[in-house]
């Protein structure tokens, strides 16, 4: 009896959380899928709509977010990093029920609106959050015993179980929890992490079925004479865009005129009305081929079905930008994916001899690289979703030439977020410790830096 509660105290509550999470994950997926389409709806009825529709939603989602849910902005990526690396106050403050609750419900309130932003990033917030808050299940002499490392493992597992279950990919789980997360992987929490992304994931297959999230490639004929070029060149440009693109998201005091800046800080609710409106015009301009994650865009680009403008990475990036500098709830990995694989496509216009999709395959990696600055998980992520071991070294080439570029112009984003979440600020007993004032810079790039 006493082996079966180790184990229990061990093992059960790590696998009960990790099916909650699957279950969770699903829901989510479920629930964004059903906000997109019927955004998708409406435009199809009135082009215009929106217009005046995106602006009032995301004063709304920077309404929500600042008053009830501070903590649950952008992806959610920094706050768990900034968990794992903190005290044990952080966890309290930034993996509660309620940023739970509200990193769903703004997130689906954003994609009504048409914002440009994934489900994946929140999906490990909310992992996260759920394995944490099962530390309730352990006794309280254990949970004064294990303290920190406790909390810390359950957060971990949760995060990586988050992401296996929202893209269906265990292994890619797996890498990032040791890449991304921790920097590191401790042998004894290797089993426990490893069964929680089993668990989910075996939850997401059973309610969704066995899937690839975006098909399979199929390379052709063999490989061209001219991939290490196109490696080469997708790589230095997915690293330069991903890299100018955290360097806006790092640095808006640099770039951002002193009045818009201002006003952003005296009016955040119309500053971010202002930016709901920015990715309406780009939206209505590109046939609306920039609103949401841009899943659709990326998949139709890889089964050659859909014909996207060359312009399309450049806008779907303003987009981008637009629907995180007012600082509501919202992924990267999907939207960067999205614009990596407009990046193939338009390389495609000069290299025409080369495949397409194994150009926007290597766009793909390259930019979600050159974001995250964590090749590897970059390329496992993607050679799980697209199913594309025939390009593995072209692929793990271009991960590592777009993470190196991208490091000239920004530090890694997850991690320079995160430092915002663990400042002398995050010690005031004033309730969860928010970068929501200044979600993306003013006042605060030279504590990354």
């Amino acid at each position: 009896m006493q082996r079966i509660h180790r184990l229990w105290l061990h093992y059960g509550v790590f696998w009960i959380g990790a099916v909650a999470v699957g279950l969770v994950a699903v829901l989510y997926a479920k629930l964004i899928d059903i906000g997109y389409e019927a955004f998708l709806r409406y435009v199809a009825l009135y082009w215009w709509l929106p217009l005046p529709v995106s602006p009032a939603i995301a004063a709304l989602a920077v309404w929500l977010t600042r008053r009830f849910f501070p903590g649950s902005e952008g992806s959610g990526i920094p706050q768990v990093i900034a968990t794992l690396h903190g005290g044990r106050h952080m966890g309290e403050q930034l993996l509660t029920w309620r940023i739970l609750a509200g990193k769903i419900l703004v997130s689906f309130l954003s994609i009504l609106g048409g914002f440009t932003i994934g489900r994946e990033g929140p999906t490990i917030h909310v992992g996260a959050a759920i394995l944490y808050n099962f530390r309730s299940f352990y006794p309280a002499r254990f949970r004064a015993i294990r303290g920190a490392a406790l909390e810390q493992r359950l957060a971990l597992a949760g995060a990586a179980a988050g992401l296996s279950a929202a893209f269906n990919a265990p292994l890619a789980g797996v890498v990032f929890a040791i890449e991304e997360l921790t920097r590191s992987f401790e042998q004894r929490t290797s089993g426990v992490l490893i069964t929680a992304i089993i668990f989910a994931g075996v939850v997401a297959l059973g309610l969704q079925g066995n899937y690839t999230y975006f098909g399979t490639i199929n390379v052709i004929g063999g490989f061209p004479n001219l991939i290490a070029v196109a490696v080469v060149v997708i790589g230095v440009i997915a690293g330069v865009a991903g890299g100018i693109f955290c360097w806006i998201l790092l640095n808006t005091h640099r770039w951002m005129p002193t009045l818009l800046s201002s006003w952003r800080a005296r009016s955040p609710i119309m500053f971010g009305a202002a930016c709901g409106l920015l990715i309406a015009v780009i939206g209505v301009c590109s046939n609306a081929h920039t609103f949401g994650s841009g899943y659709a865009e990326a998949r139709g680009m890889l089964s050659g079905e859909a014909h996207i403008s060359a312009l399309y990475p450049v806008l779907k990036m303003v987009s981008m930008v637009g629907s995180y500098l007012p600082g509501a709830p919202g992924g990267m990995f999907a939207p960067s994916l999205a614009i990596g694989a407009g990046i193939g496509n338009t390389v495609h216009l000069v290299m025409p001899d080369t495949q397409l999709p194994m150009l926007i395959a290597l766009g793909m990696v390259g930019y979600l690289a050159a974001v995250t600055q964590s090749p590897i998980t970059a390329f496992v992520i993607v050679i799980e979703m697209i199913n594309g071991h025939a390009l593995v070294l072209s692929l793990m080439a271009t991960a590592l030439i777009a993470s190196q570029v991208s490091r000239f112009f920004s530090p890694p984003l997850y991690e320079a977020l995160s430092h915002r979440y663990s400042g002398d600020d995050c010690h005031r007993p004033r309730g969860p410790c928010s970068p929501s004032a200044e979600p993306f810079g003013h006042g605060q790039d030279t504590a990354i830096h």
